[in-house]
């Protein structure tokens, strides 16, 4: 008896069906947002160049305010209306104007990524390149939150939310830079995002309007009715499944780095000592660890090398670099610390030191800081150029042989998987890749033929 008077309270709560408008006014007002003519046609055109633009300055403040005047809500919601009340004649005018809508948005962002002087591809416009199974989700769960806000009263701020959590535009703006630069697969990332959004969006809508009770409209026949929902729901599984793909990867690599941050912070931390920089070669099966102040010794190496299994790093060779450089620093900055401690007056002794130790930590951050970046990169590698088996990135100096001065760049070697090399196309796709990825002046980029 207690378990049902807690089930009808729980029912009282969660019951949306009272505030339910009147479904023929809710129908109208969803069809009516469909069309995309005039007004609504010049307001999208004009939100995908604000869109692109704030990709282009990498703006977030921009791009908020281009999802927020997008109204490529209307034929997906749409979509999702027409499918769950059995309207095919809505159905037929709503994915009609949703490749309308596509087609003019992603050339009106290819014409102004190709007019623009700025063609480096930000962190807000890579961001929208290798979709996973949370955009499944955060899509889902903002069409179900847009559909049960257009059915009800009260919808507050609901649907400016979704336009935003969901993210339309941007991914559109992104295929279009990847035609205009002829990215292809910054397109295909951009694209099958877009379409991640819209399929979830939309059977997100189906849901609701189902969970809501609406009339359907009666199919000539029922394997009509059999067919459509068959052809939905293998929509909605050939969507997801790179998805999951994506994510499993993604959620590995993750995993991975985490137990190499808590093997170096439990097994090789210790008073005295500071631990600058790691890299993982994964082809080499090679774990990096530059170390400097109070020495690692051998032994200790010894015994963090055995314990790696219980990390996850089974297989894995620990090298510790530890050198002069490191020693040098961690001398000064005692020097320092005993200075400014015993308050010696001596300020240009404190002034020399100072500098001192800044410049030999600019000089380790320098040789140590593209370690770091090709391990932040290796994701985008993987995804954007999976014939990449490895990459290596290096601070190169070149002193030639008259009086000029030295050159400083950055080298970049390459080793692909066997039988996977890279044609000459996507070779000039790289370079241009790793030249925005590592702001460099100057790179070079190396082929290893050893593989």
């Amino acid at each position: 008896m207690e378990i049902s008077n807690i089930t009808k309270t729980i029912k009282v709560y969660f019951n949306i069906l009272p505030d339910k408008e009147d479904e023929q006014e809710i129908i109208s007002q969803i069809s009516s947002g469909v069309s995309f003519r005039g007004a609504n046609l010049w307001v999208l055109i004009f939100a995908i160049f604000i869109a692109s633009l704030g990709l282009n300055v990498n703006s977030t403040a921009v791009i908020i305010g281009a999802m927020l005047i997008s109204p490529l809500m209307g034929p997906i919601i749409g979509m999702g209306l027409a499918v769950g009340i059995n309207d095919l004649e809505l159905l037929r005018r709503s994915a009609k104007n949703y490749g309308v809508a596509t087609l003019i948005s992603v050339l009106t962002a290819t014409v102004y990524f190709l007019i623009s002087p700025l063609s480096e591809a930000q962190s807000e416009l890579l961001a929208r390149t290798s979709p996973t199974l949370y955009d499944v989700l955060i899509a889902f769960c903002g069409g179900a939150a847009g559909i049960i806000a257009l059915c009800t009263r009260g919808k507050g701020n609901v649907i400016p939310g979704v336009a935003i959590a969901t993210a339309l535009m941007p991914p559109l703006c992104t295929a279009g830079f990847g035609l205009a630069t002829g990215h292809w697969l910054y397109f295909l990332g951009a694209f099958y995002l877009f379409f991640i959004n819209t399929v979830f969006i939309a059977l997100a809508t189906y849901c609701g309007v189902r969970f809501l009770h609406f009339r359907q409209h009666e199919f000539t026949s029922s394997a009509s009715g059999v067919r459509a929902r068959r052809m939905m729901i293998a929509l909605v599984v050939l969507t997801m499944v790179p998805a999951v793909f994506m994510t499993i990867h993604i959620v590995r690599q993750s995993v991975f780095n985490n137990n190499v941050n808590r093997f170096i912070k439990s097994e090789l931390q210790q008073r005295g000592t500071q631990i600058i920089s790691n890299s993982v070669d994964k082809d080499s099966l090679k774990l990096r660890i530059v170390a400097v102040g109070r020495e690692i010794t051998e032994a200790h190496q010894q015994e963090a090398q055995k314990r790696m299994e219980f990390y996850g790093l089974d297989g894995y060779e620990l090298r510790v670099i530890q050198g002069a450089q490191s020693d040098s620093l961690m001398l000064l900055n005692s020097e320092l610390t005993a200075l400014t401690t015993s308050r010696e007056s001596d300020r240009q002794k404190l002034m020399k030191l100072t500098a001192q130790v800044s410049s030999l930590g600019a000089q380790l951050d320098e040789y140590t800081r593209y370690e770091a970046l090709a391990q932040d990169i290796q994701g985008e590698l993987s995804t954007l150029f999976p014939q990449v088996g490895s990459l290596s990135l290096s601070r190169v100096t070149e002193v030639p042989n008259d009086t000029t001065a030295a050159v400083h760049y950055v080298a970049a070697i390459i080793r692909s998987h066997h039988a996977k090399q890279l044609s000459k196309a996507e070779v000039h796709k790289l370079r241009e890749w790793l030249q925005v990825r590592t702001k460099a002046d100057s790179l070079i980029v190396a082929f290893d033929e050893n593989e």
